[in-house]
């Protein structure tokens, strides 16, 4: 395996990434790694939290003969901006040239590229598969089917019922309901104008906020005529695992879909009750191996597919 720097400019700011090719010579079936949300460099670090989920994904897809593209988002790693300005719009635009310049590479056959995207990095990559029916497929990671707003009302009761009991006693002590305090936070949000708002003393990137509520992954859904790959883990309490059923019903090309339990939203096996606070300990482990196997064998079987057909 061979791993080199690579950039390529979106919205007039140039992102820095690694394209890393498979031993032998090219050109070769190809995937973009698309991360999730927040200020998360092209391995899904998070500098208080290490995801590595695009990392791991990119190492197991190059080992399996792919190459691979993920790259630093807006403001973070080594790309300038600020993360918070980046609106939810500009970074399907900055996913789609991403894409466009992974497929001009010398070392890539364009004709065989997928994009893998985990949890917002999903939505994008669904945004994108609706549009160009060249792809040789997508993995939706983690994807949703539910419109924005939507989702984060579910999110915060996912949240506060999966709560600690101590933390639990402390906010009814305080007198907070957590899921209405959310809701408070968004309509603040919706009414805002700027890109990045202060909302309970803390900055947000307000326009992505918008634009996220506003957006309905069921319309593009039903769009994609390429062959599709879901999975979503049974402990996911960022996107529901209902999803995949609402995904496999409205996509019209060909698509499989998997719930795989004892999974959560990093993709790491949780045992136990759901919960987000056990994120921290999880990431110490490797990705899923039933996660990363599925996705490298469905990775694999339609870039050999796309070559058969060519």
């Amino acid at each position: 395996m061979h791993s080199t720097d690579m950039t390529f400019t979106s919205g007039g700011v140039t992102f820095a990434g690694t394209l890393a090719t498979p031993a032998g010579t090219g050109p070769f079936a190809a995937a973009l790694v698309v991360p999730g949300s927040g200020p998360v460099d092209r391995d899904s670090n998070h500098k208080r939290m290490p995801l590595g989920i695009t990392r791991e994904l990119a190492e197991a897809l190059t080992a399996a003969g792919v190459a691979t593209l993920r790259y630093d988002k807006r403001g973070v790693g080594a790309t300038p901006g600020d993360w918070r300005e980046a609106g939810f719009d500009t970074t399907t635009d900055d996913v789609r040239t991403a894409l466009a310049a992974l497929r001009a590479r010398p070392e890539v056959d364009a004709s065989r590229v997928v994009v893998v995207g985990h949890s917002e990095g999903a939505l994008h990559a669904t945004r994108v598969a609706a549009d160009d029916g060249d792809l040789a497929g997508v993995v939706l990671l983690s994807g949703s089917a539910t419109p924005g707003e939507e989702l984060l009302r579910w999110q915060a009761r996912q949240v506060a019922a999966t709560l600690p009991r101590a933390v639990r006693v402390l906010l009814a002590v305080l007198r907070t309901d957590l899921v209405e305090k959310s809701e408070k936070n968004r309509q603040q949000i919706k009414a805002s104008t700027g890109a990045v708002v202060r909302v309970g003393g803390q900055k947000l990137n307000a326009a992505w906020h918008r634009e996220f509520m506003a957006y309905d992954p069921r319309v593009d859904l039903a769009r994609i005529a390429v062959p599709v790959l879901a999975v979503t883990g049974g402990k996911d309490l960022q996107t529901k695992a209902s999803d995949l059923a609402v995904i496999e019903s409205l996509v019209r090309g060909p698509v499989e879909v998997e719930e795989v339990p004892d999974v959560s939203h990093v993709l790491r096996r949780q045992p136990g009750p759901a919960s987000l606070s056990a994120y921290k300990k999880e990431i110490r482990e490797s990705l899923d191996e039933r996660v990363v196997g599925r996705v490298v064998a469905w990775v694999t079987r339609q870039v050999r597919t796309t070559t058969a057909d060519a």
